[in-house]
């Protein structure tokens, strides 16, 4: 970067080899490339430790993992939380999904009766399952309908008031809700990657990056392009479902 040319937009992929589960670290990729699309510079940082956060944060995105490493990543984001903390008070959007979520949430129930503390950055724990949620997961929400795959053994609850949408397929949440709202921080159980599969929500989120900077969001014409494939893939699913086609 030049002397007078705008820093480029930081997009931070928290553990991005560690919470990469099913396409989830790639959010952060499509962030970046829907912004230099539309004319602003972007660049994703892998930050796998607290000491390697960049001084300024643009969006953040939290990715899924496994059982088997949910406390040592948990130990991990606690060195994190304090600015995990002030980004989301500071209204710098912040995506986390599966068991992103469930870290940066009040706690992790398990199976054995063991419980993972969390961050408490957004509303809700997550509980034990009967049987695991996996399929295709379709939402209703003020973004229009949300589709992904859902593949966890928990439910979430405590997030009713503050949920990203309804399920019109799928588990989610567990009792009809899907997800959490807390501001600028978004959790879902939306897999695949989410914003690749609903271009809509991430150009929701980088209106709220662009706002930050004082410009506009507007999709770039090879966004919207790459948007038609997205919404065929969509609309796949929901013709398998017997749903509507948007």
């Amino acid at each position: 970067m030049t002397q007078g040319e705008p820093r480029p937009l930081t997009i931070v992929s928290v553990l991005p080899e560690l919470l990469g589960g099913n396409g989830d670290a790639e959010n952060a990729r499509v962030l970046a490339q829907r912004a230099r699309w539309a004319g602003q510079p972007a660049e994703v940082i892998p930050v796998r430790s607290a000491a390697d956060l960049p001084p300024q944060v643009d969006a953040v995105v939290v990715g899924s993992g496994t059982d088997a490493q949910l406390n040592p990543v948990r130990d991990i984001l606690l060195g994190m939380a304090d600015d995990l903390r002030a980004w989301a008070t500071a209204g710098i959007p912040i995506l986390a999904v599966g068991t992103g979520l469930e870290l940066l949430s009040w706690g992790i129930e398990l199976q054995d009766g063991s419980v993972v503390e969390g961050l408490g950055l957004v509303a809700g724990r997550a509980v034990p399952r009967a049987a695991r949620a996996t399929g295709d997961l379709v939402v209703t929400s003020k973004h229009g309908r949300l589709i992904g795959f859902e593949n966890h053994a928990r439910n979430f609850v405590g997030a009713e008031a503050s949920a990203l949408g309804t399920v019109a397929s799928g588990i989610g949440n567990g009792a009809g809700a899907e997800g959490v709202v807390m501001g600028n921080v978004i959790g879902t159980h939306l897999h695949g990657p989410v914003l690749a599969k609903n271009p809509v929500l991430a150009d929701h989120l980088l209106r709220a990056v662009f706002a930050a900077r004082g410009t506009e969001y507007v999709p770039a014409e090879r966004a919207l392009q790459i948007d038609g494939i997205a919404k065929a893939a969509r609309n796949q699913i929901a013709v398998r479902l017997g749903l509507a086609t948007e």
